[in-house]
């Protein structure tokens, strides 16, 4: 592709960036846009899916019956895709690219978050179990069924290898989504990701840390001074009371969440840019073929933020309200997968797919898609309908 077939559109690319005129290409062949670098396009094939729009409806820590203030699967996607165009633009790199695998990169989830998620794995032991990543792979390549011309997206070879790559190198036997979609094209499973696709999967920890904080004080899971036994959480709440004295409870919450969130962006810039400047990359290729991650936390932020992590797995994600909640949604996901695996022609009439009902694992495939394409209500809806006697349709 010649290097002057996209005009300027912003600022200018590092040469360890993912350069748009460099792309590896597509699954299938298609004419570039006249207007739109492929990475733009490819952020704007997700926007336009209805795998993006069914995140509004999908829990990360709350279901939408606790309320409408806290984050769902969408509100996280989209702080995520903020956070990775201001960290890409600061180290030079691919701000379309980032942005698009941010806002990706949980379409996979099931209803109900880790508790939906956990259900689904279990049922689906037998055949290799489920994962939100390979979900998402899933989706932009298959399931998401729009265009006239081929299945799925149709992204590039950078969104696809940093959708694979969330969580670093592929090691070892890879999933069978994986493996399937590696006879088609070389994904490169044992080098680093693109320097966008890591900086996607940080600020993805970034986000989540920082709102799950102000989403469980406003919830009333902790307090501060309960927080403020965090070493990192500490000394962020030390500095707002000596700048503002005692604030209200909102207030305090979301200045706790933009402190937490610009401490750990400015700590990982400045640990990348220490890494940059010691491998100094000369190519997108040069970061792939990096013996480790160029972008991270500094060792000592890394620690302290794996103690926050313990802190809200301890008081939020395993506070008895949360596990009730959790509870009740992997019921309805079980009783949904042992129904429909049990009597598959209660599937919808578009999901009765002939070639994919005949052996138990393909049927148990199948319908793990269906289930985990469900929003929360269609979830709960699907299970009133299936089991409560009142309600026909």
């Amino acid at each position: 592709m010649p290097a002057d077939r996209f005009r300027f559109r912003g600022p200018v690319l590092a040469e360890y960036a993912s350069r748009p005129e460099a792309s590896r290409g597509r699954l299938h062949q298609e004419p570039e846009a006249e207007e739109r670098t492929p990475h733009e396009r490819d952020r704007d094939r997700i926007l336009h899916s209805g795998a993006f729009r069914k995140l509004r409806n999908k829990t990360q820590v709350f279901m939408f019956s606790e309320g409408d203030y806290f984050r769902t699967r969408l509100t996280h996607s989209l702080e995520v895709a903020q956070i990775t165009r201001s960290l890409c633009r600061s180290l030079g790199l691919n701000e379309d690219l980032g942005e698009a695998l941010a806002l990706a990169h949980d379409f996979g989830h099931t209803p109900f978050g880790h508790a939906g998620e956990h259900a689904l794995d279990t049922a689906l032991e037998p055949y290799g179990g489920f994962d939100h990543n390979d979900q998402t792979l899933r989706l932009v390549t298959c399931l998401e069924q729009r265009y006239a011309a081929f299945d799925g997206l149709n992204l590039t070879w950078e969104c696809l290898e940093g959708l694979i790559k969330h969580n670093g190198p592929v090691p070892g036997t890879p999933s069978r989504t994986v493996a399937e979609l590696a006879l088609r094209i070389n994904l490169d499973l044992r080098n680093q990701a693109s320097a966008e696709a890591q900086v996607a999967s940080v600020a993805d920890d970034i986000a989540y840390d920082a709102h799950d904080i102000e989403d469980g004080l406003r919830a009333g899971l902790f307090d501060v001074e309960v927080l403020s036994s965090v070493p990192l959480a500490s000394a962020i709440v030390d500095a707002i009371l000596s700048q503002y004295g005692k604030l209200e409870s909102g207030r305090m919450a979301h200045e706790i969440y933009r402190h937490v969130t610009d401490m750990l962006c400015r700590d990982l810039l400045a640990e990348t840019r220490r890494r940059l400047a010691a491998l100094r990359p000369d190519s997108a290729e040069a970061v792939r073929a990096a013996t480790g991650p160029l972008v991270a936390f500094s060792d000592a932020v890394r620690e302290a933020d794996a103690v926050l992590k313990t802190f809200l797995h301890n008081h939020m994600y395993r506070h008895y309200k949360v596990n009730r909640m959790a509870t009740k949604a992997s019921r309805v996901v079980s009783e949904l997968f042992e129904l429909l695996a049990e009597r598959p022609y209660c599937l919808p009439g578009e999901w009765q797919i002939e070639d994919r009902l005949g052996t138990p694992e393909d049927r148990a495939l199948l319908i793990a898609d269906y289930i985990a394409g469900m929003t929360d209500r269609y979830a709960l809806l699907e299970h009133r309908r299936l089991f409560d006697l009142e309600t026909i349709r």
